[in-house]
């Protein structure tokens, strides 16, 4: 008799669902994601030029070497606080090693004109770079309150 009586003694089955685990599921993703978002950004480095900005200290007070491009495509190079002089695109690489070989820590800046062609500037500074040079910079002029 005990055997009819558990047969008849059944409990009906439960209609609802028992939502802990997909909140614990939904709470492990969520931290996942959290996690491995900021890692899937990708890029190149860049500082970006900024409103304001800070003065460029001299190292050993050397005066940096600056290379300048003018709007028209002309370029010029200042070394030792002399007079800015012409010189051609190819010949650039061999003036600023001479004058990094011969004055260690020397700062390298490029001063472009605003309206200069990007491609144009980043050709010199990858030239730059691939000389040899650790570090190259970009002069700006602080923005107008």
């Amino acid at each position: 008799m005990s055997y009819a009586s558990r047969k008849n003694g059944r409990r009906k089955p439960m209609a609802e669902i028992n939502v802990v685990p997909y909140i614990d599921v939904t709470l492990v993703l969520l931290i996942i994601f959290m996690i491995t978002t900021p890692m899937l950004q990708t890029g190149v480095d860049v500082d970006l030029p900024q409103a304001e900005s800070a003065m460029v200290e001299q190292k050993e007070n050397l005066p940096p070497v600056v290379i300048s491009v003018k709007e028209q495509g002309q370029y010029f190079i200042k070394i030792d606080n002399q007079e800015d002089e012409p010189i051609a695109p190819e010949n650039i690489n061999a003036r600023v090693t001479a004058a990094l070989a011969a004055k260690p820590g020397t700062q390298v800046l490029i001063n472009a004109d605003k309206s200069v062609d990007y491609g144009t500037v980043v050709t010199v500074m990858a030239a730059l770079k691939n000389t040899g040079i650790p570090s190259v910079g970009l002069m700006t002029q602080p923005a107008e309150q």
